[in-house]
């Protein structure tokens, strides 16, 4: 499956400190210490809707650590997969009454072109579930032959007892999981189960779905074992960072961490488990369940720039949970109206000190706000807000749009 294209990114002349990231697993900081490129997973859309802004603020946060990295003198390897087959889907094409495959087409250009319009450099391997079929059959073998695997009617689960550090990653009680596992895709009540957190990985074929033939009968994957194969054919064991919505830490990522280290005993699937926030809207958390969404598409659409979009999201930590306002996207409109006119003076503040302060906010725990804070105060240092302005640096306007743009994503450069 192809990627979006590749924005051109300003080169820096210096190098960014080493990234550190809150872990979920230990719930503290680690410095991540890529051994080559950095290796990163981000789980991507199930395509039966368009990009919303909840969606947009976590690929926005995992754009910033691939930034991060990059300024830190780091290659960078990106996965990301796209769920093309899955319950959600399938019942949202047959309620609108359109082919799977034509919405989950549909649906996964317009993503393109909202990480496109957002900046958001691409995945290198950019993998739908469809085609990873082949790695998932051979995932689950792996599985089955350490005795992970067996069959509910023509199904077939997971037992999450199989792997000793079940939990780890999460770190929530076996009570937490049962509370919230109903809501996000498990059957804990179904009968034949050994336990009820058990998952499924591969859903025999019913009337009216897709499926694909496989050693136990056709069907189709299961949600976690897709990411679990596509990471492991793509980044290998023990990779740097898995990232996601805090609405993934439980059942998603925990299952996938599971799968990978029962496949390979003695490896950890990440070293690092990253989360971003949930964002709301009219009080309630933005989610196609509820319909309270507001689509980056659409603002796009009524003619917002989408780097007022992008420097919205990037007001809040990528950790928090917040709410979205119309009032957040018209501030973020003044605040680029603002610093493109002290860009456009040429000479400015002083540009050394806000490029350090940035690029070290970027690398504490991909700190946004710290670093556009930086920027808000050479802006007002600049134009003189708060008195007589400051054009002390000739080339402060050159090196601030060349930092704007690697480190924040922001393309602000005259047109």
């Amino acid at each position: 499956m192809r990627a979006w294209p590749s924005p051109d990114i300003s080169t820096l002349p210096v190098v960014g400190p080493p990234v550190v990231l809150h872990d979920t697993a230990s719930g503290g900081r680690v410095t991540t210490t890529p051994d080559g490129p950095a290796r990163l997973y981000v789980c991507g859309i199930t395509p039966y809707d368009a990009t919303h802004l909840g969606h947009a603020a976590t690929y926005v946060a995992f754009d910033l650590l691939n930034r991060a990295w990059r300024s830190a003198g780091h290659e960078v390897v990106y996965v990301q997969n796209v769920t093309d087959v899955d319950d959600p889907l399938l019942e949202r094409a047959a309620k609108v009454r359109v082919d799977w495959i034509e919405l989950a087409e549909r649906e996964t250009e317009l993503f393109r072109q909202d990480m496109a319009a957002l900046r958001v450099l691409p995945p290198d391997h950019y993998i739908g579930a469809v085609e990873s079929i082949p790695l998932v059959i051979s995932l689950i073998e792996r599985l089955d032959a350490a005795g992970a695997i067996y069959r509910v009617e023509d199904d077939l689960y997971f037992s999450v007892t199989a792997d000793p550090a079940f939990g780890a990653e999460s770190g929530w009680s076996r009570e937490q999981m049962l509370e919230v596992y109903p809501e996000r895709g498990g059957d804990p009540e179904r009968p034949g189960k050994k336990d009820p957190l058990d998952c499924i990985v591969w859903r025999g074929r019913r009337e009216g779905e897709p499926s694909w033939e496989s050693p136990w009968g056709p069907g189709r994957p299961g949600w976690h074992v897709e990411c679990t194969a596509i990471a492991q054919e793509h980044l290998g064991g023990a990779f740097d960072v898995q990232g996601g919505g805090s609405d993934l830490v439980f059942p998603h990522h925990e299952m996938c961490a599971g799968h990978a280290q029962v496949a390979v005993p003695g490896t950890p699937f990440a070293q690092v488990y990253s989360h971003g926030g949930m964002v709301a809207y009219d009080g309630e958390k933005m989610s196609k369940s509820r319909g309270n969404l507001v689509f980056v598409s659409a603002l796009r659409n009524s003619d917002v720039d989408p780097m007022a979009i992008r420097l919205a999201l990037m007001r809040h930590h990528y950790r928090a949970d917040w709410e979205w306002t119309d009032d957040e996207l018209w501030t973020a409109v003044d605040d680029l109206d603002r610093w493109r006119r002290a860009l456009s003076l040429g000479a400015g503040a002083p540009a050394g000190p806000v490029v350090e302060e940035v690029l070290a906010a970027l690398a504490d725990d991909l700190d946004a706000p710290r670093a556009v804070a930086a920027v808000d105060r050479w802006v007002d240092a600049t134009l003189g807000t708060d008195g007589l302005a400051d054009t002390s640096d000739p080339d402060a306007a050159v090196r601030l749009l060349g930092l704007v743009d690697a480190a924040l994503g922001l393309s602000l450069w005259p047109r």
